[in-house]
């Protein structure tokens, strides 16, 4: 449910202090000091510091912090940055004063002296699901380039960062599956819409529209904006992010149009690393063997043939991906000190594993992935289920046995990690309940999108081994007057790898400076 915002008045309450209450001048007979007027005077303070006491309590009772907290400038080279707090409800589709709320974290970036400028705002929306914006160290990038003519805004998607996050600790504090999924339920796009709504009215002047900049992600937001609240919109630019908008649940179309380019990823990777093709059928057959079909983790969870395939996640997506993967194999296993000790993968392996993944730290990407593809469906474990119609050309045990290269899987939750992973153990049953949920809320709104009239510009990565190109293109048929930006030239993180570049030619195609044709 996406909901429409007024500008909200500014009230103070007062408070009542006791210091301000005056004693009452005696207008008894008797000495000021008699028994008397000491009683009289001593009952009238109590009833006074009585009455105080209940405001006070009454207002302490009623009191909530306020709405849009902004902290002092402070700097890192080249940018001035802001810190702002937002207290919003958790559920946006009941009465506010009934809803829990939680607190959404921005950081407002401008160039040094631009502090006091009237520039026009540009939010950007983090790729995801479950993932914080990044923290400026200096400007550079596409934060850079935005910087010259926005005042730009990072918003930390409610439950990552510093925006109540969820992490494996805080979500204990839910004591039962039903409760988390319950909760998980209000971290989707369409709340994600809803919190940056709040935002813009409290923070833009005059409440106007701004510029919103979604990546991956952060595109499907902006898609999800487009349909349901496109007044707050001034224009849209979107980097690998078109998302599909089928109804119901289009999970199943996305992973059999992924697992295409993932296959062709792979075969790339082993073209230009030969000699990986061995090693890493090595180390799938001692996993195999080792007790317990795999290898203890630094964290406690275990690394299996399957598990070591979703490295494919990071590694074959995005620029230096394949080079780095490269890398962490080139000290796969640990040297033989000893002749005739045990061959045993290295402790460096292992832990450099377990960081690729990041679930320890953003458990809600894996919890909520399957779902941002569902509208009135279930996902039912799609990505799963689709790999097991795949004839085995992602079974990696049979393939280092038949001495074929182990494939690598791509942008995928499944089951049994709920089982693998230390940090995700905890939330087994939760991951059960999401994945059998039916009742998700519309993402999308296909007439609104065919009626667009805000401007959009999309770069559309022609090789995206997370954003299929096919269905990018059917999506981007339905949303009226977009541009599009159609290269080969950059994977999926052409935002991160040449930002100023991607965000130059997009705004350029929305103002003109580049040609229609």
């Amino acid at each position: 449910m996406l909901v429409n915002y007024a500008q909200p008045s500014l009230i103070k309450p007062i408070l009542l202090a006791s210091s301000l209450l005056l004693y009452p001048r005696s207008t008894s007979r008797h000495p000021p000091h008699s028994l008397p007027n000491l009683l009289h005077f001593h009952c009238r303070r109590s009833s006074l510091n009585t009455f105080a006491t209940m405001a006070e309590a009454k207002h302490a009772a009623s009191y909530s912090p306020p709405e849009h907290h902004a902290g002092t400038w402070y700097s890192v080279p080249d940018l001035r940055l802001r810190d702002h707090r937002f207290i919003v409800p958790l559920d946006y589709s009941i009465d506010r004063s009934a809803s829990p709320k939680i607190s959404i974290f921005v950081r407002e970036v401008v160039a040094v002296g631009k502090e006091e400028q009237q520039l026009p705002y540009l939010l950007y929306l983090q790729g995801g699901p479950g993932f914080e914006c990044p923290r400026p160290t200096e400007a550079s990038g596409w934060v850079h380039k935005a910087c010259e003519g926005f005042r730009v805004v990072l918003m930390d998607q409610r439950g990552t960062g510093l925006s109540t996050p969820l992490t494996s600790s805080s979500m204990l504090q839910l004591d039962s599956a039903e409760k988390l999924v319950d909760y998980l339920k209000h971290f989707r796009a369409d709340n994600i819409v809803n919190d940056a709504e709040f935002i813009r009215v409290r923070l833009v002047p005059d409440s106007g529209p701004w510029t919103i900049l979604g990546q991956s992600y952060g595109g499907f937001c902006a898609v999800t904006y487009l349909s349901f609240a496109p007044q707050g919109l001034k224009q849209v630019l979107i980097t690998g992010g078109i998302p599909p908008i089928r109804s119901g649940c289009t999970a199943d179309i996305v992973y059999s149009a992924c697992y295409e380019q993932v296959i062709r990823q792979n075969e790339k990777y082993y073209e230009r690393f030969p000699q990986d093709a061995e090693i890493v059928r090595e180390v799938v057959i001692h996993l195999a063997e080792s007790e317990g079909g795999g290898v203890l983790l630094p964290s406690g969870g275990i690394l299996t043939p399957r598990g070591l395939q979703t490295l494919g996640l990071s590694g074959l997506g995005s620029s230096a991906g394949f080079e780095r993967l490269h890398y962490m194999f080139e000290r796969v296993w640990d040297p033989v000190l000893v002749p005739g000790s045990r061959k045993q993968i290295s402790h460096y392996f292992l832990k450099a594993f377990e960081n690729w993944l990041d679930f320890d730290s953003n458990p809600l990407y894996a919890l909520l992935h399957e779902s941002i593809y569902c509208q009135d469906a279930s996902s039912s474990w799609s990505a799963y289920r689709i790999l097991a119609e795949d004839n085995g050309k992602f079974d990696a045990i049979r393939a280092a046995k038949e001495g074929r290269p182990v494939f690598f899987t791509g942008e995928n939750v499944f089951p049994w990690m709920f089982d693998e992973i230390h940090a995700l153990r905890k939330f087994k049953d939760a991951a059960q309940l999401l994945a059998k949920k039916k009742d998700w809320p519309p993402l999308y709104d296909i007439a609104m999108l065919k009626n667009n009239k805000v401007p959009v510009a999309a770069a559309v990565y022609y090789e995206d081994m997370y954003v299929n190109f096919k269905l990018a293109m059917e999506t981007a048929s339905q949303i009226g007057g977009i541009r599009l930006w159609i290269t080969n030239e950059y994977m999926h993180s052409g935002l991160r790898d040449a930002g100023g570049r991607v965000f130059d030619h997009l705004l350029g195609m929305l103002n003109g400076n580049k040609p229609l044709f």
